[in-house]
C-alpha cells in the first residue's frame, strides 16, 4: 500500500515537471527560431525538443500503468526454471547411453 500511496504523490509531481520542461523546450526553441537561427533548421530543433519531451512523458504514463506482478507469481516462476535447468542433457559424447558420433568419411573425388 506504501508503495502505491507514493506513486500517488510522485505522478503529479513528475507531470509537472515534464509540462513546464515540454514549455522551456518549446520557449527556447522558438527564441532560437527568432534569434537568427535558420528557418528550417529552427523550426527541426522545435520539433525535435517537443518531440523529445513527449516521449518522455508517455514512457512515464505507460510505466505507471503496468500493473506490477505479485510476488507468488515470481517464486513460482523462479522454482520453475530451477526444475527445468536442473535436468539439461549433458553434451558429453562419452556419457553412458550415448552413441559415438559416426567418423567422418573418406572424401570422395568429383570432377573439377
Amino acid at each position: 500500500m506504501a508503495r502505491r500511496d507514493h506513486g500517488r504523490l510522485v505522478m503529479p509531481l513528475l507531470m509537472s515537471f515534464l509540462m513546464s520542461l515540454l514549455l522551456l523546450a518549446g520557449l527556447l526553441g522558438f527564441l532560437g527560431l527568432f534569434a537568427g537561427e535558420g528557418g528550417l533548421r529552427g523550426l527541426g530543433a522545435v520539433v525535435v525538443a517537443l518531440a523529445a519531451t513527449v516521449a518522455v512523458g508517455a514512457a512515464a504514463l505507460a510505466a505507471r500503468l503496468v500493473r506490477p506482478v505479485p510476488p507468488h507469481r515470481i517464486r513460482t516462476a523462479i522454482r520453475d526454471r530451477e526444475q527445468r535447468t536442473a535436468f539439461l542433457p549433458q553434451r558429453d559424447p562419452d556419457a553412458s547411453g550415448r552413441s559415438r558420433p559416426r567418423a567422418p568419411g573418406r572424401l570422395v573425388l568429383t570432377a573439377t
